[in-house]
């Protein structure tokens, strides 16, 4: 238990939620049937993906798009010095909320991955309150 309140548990969890986009991209090839021809415009490949694919290629955009907060509100809560514990408590409960997120999105349930992406997201947010409470 003493690892898990610690920076370098911290930083791990920042490093692998800024892994879990690539993950996601490659996942999304792997399922449109990725050719090597394709690498010459993989951009136009993923968009003209669809089903599974499609869905795979939009969970890694929007993990892109949350990342920043995500970063910003661990680093921030760090820097204000909330216990380590609770910051790596939600950062790590971040990351499995998104590779939760990940698998309700690419699987197509449409209901349980908004909750899901909803409650990934207050994990930041609710460092960035746990801040302002502290200053």
């Amino acid at each position: 238990m003493m690892y898990f309140a610690s920076n370098n548990s911290v930083i791990l969890a920042m490093v692998v939620a800024c892994l879990l986009p690539f993950v996601f991209a490659m996942l999304a090839k792997i399922l449109s049937g990725f050719k090597r021809k394709d690498n010459e415009n993989p951009r136009h490949s993923l968009a003209t993906a669809t089903g599974m694919a499609a869905r795979a290629n939009a969970v890694q955009q929007n993990s892109f798009e949350s990342l920043p907060i995500f970063l910003a509100s661990v680093l921030t809560a760090l820097l204000f010095f909330v216990p380590l514990s609770v910051v790596a408590k939600l950062a790590w409960l971040y990351v499995v909320l998104r590779v939760v997120y990940a698998v309700a999105y690419v699987m197509n349930w449409a209901t349980f991955r908004s909750l899901i992406w909803l409650l990934s997201m207050a994990c930041p947010l609710l460092l960035f309150y746990i801040v302002i409470r502290l200053n």
